[in-house]
């Protein structure tokens, strides 16, 4: 699903606070008079019930924006970093990343994945919108890699609804490296919900599998990114890493 995955995060964690109702109803309005994005499909988001936004990642202000185009609150994982800062500065990320409905995770792989997807199955299972990025961490190149199949499982499990979503411009508002955002076109293509039972149960790594390159397969359609056909990640080290990883892959996550 990602790279950052979740200790285990109670579920109080999961609910939204009047503050994010409040920050909700400022910046929405204050972001699309001063970026005039482009939001199309908006009409593809069900109103009620569980759904997940599948979206491509370019930059770090993309869980800003989704949650900013969406019309419903969204919640989404962030790093725990953003919540655990000292002194006036993490004061103010704590506020803001909780205000816009951020879910306090841990970087880390193996079995702490799982744990990431239990803490987006909680805010699923409560009915609420969950978004995330399958492709585990921002693209530095512009290319769409590969999904990751947590997005598949929770679609699976839980019965969310999947609509693939695709950002355009995100990566010229704040590029990597700098500190500030700057004012720049951006599109936000929300797509027609996905149907992806018929790929089988959430306990069938195949079906994870396609049902991962599906949802892929439609964020590439509303993105236009040239497919990268790899994962975001370092390549296996070694020769023997690399034929191992060849001959039985493993499934991330």
């Amino acid at each position: 699903m990602s790279e950052i995955v979740a200790d285990a995060v109670p579920a109080a964690s999961v609910r939204q606070g009047p503050l994010y109702r409040i920050v909700r109803g400022i910046l929405r309005p204050l972001v699309r008079l001063v970026y005039r994005p482009t939001i199309t499909g908006a009409e593809h988001v069900p109103k009620h019930g569980a759904v997940i936004l599948a979206s491509n990642h370019l930059s770090f202000v993309d869980s800003i924006v989704i949650p900013l185009a969406s019309p419903r609150p969204v919640q989404f994982l962030a790093k725990s970093s953003y919540f655990t800062g000292t002194g006036f500065s993490g004061w103010v990320s704590r506020t803001f990343f909780g205000a816009i409905g951020a879910v306090p995770v841990e970087r880390g792989a193996g079995s702490q994945a799982q744990e990431a997807l239990d803490a987006g199955k909680r805010i699923l299972d409560e009915g609420n919108a969950f978004a995330l990025y399958p492709e585990g961490t921002r693209s530095l190149d512009g290319r769409l890699y590969r999904g990751r199949t947590g997005v598949a499982w929770l679609a699976l499990t839980t019965g969310a609804t999947v609509v693939p979503v695709g950002l355009i411009g995100t990566e010229q508002i704040q590029p990597v490296g700098a500190k500030l955002p700057r004012v720049r076109p951006v599109t936000v293509r929300f797509g027609a919900p996905l149907d992806l039972a018929h790929h089988g149960g959430a306990t069938s790594g195949r079906a994870r599998r396609a049902a991962t390159d599906e949802i892929m397969t439609a964020i590439q359609a509303l993105s236009g990114q040239e497919p990268a056909g790899q994962y975001n990640e370092v390549p296996p080290q070694g020769a023997l890493a690399r034929l191992a990883d060849k001959v039985v892959p493993r499934e991330r996550v």
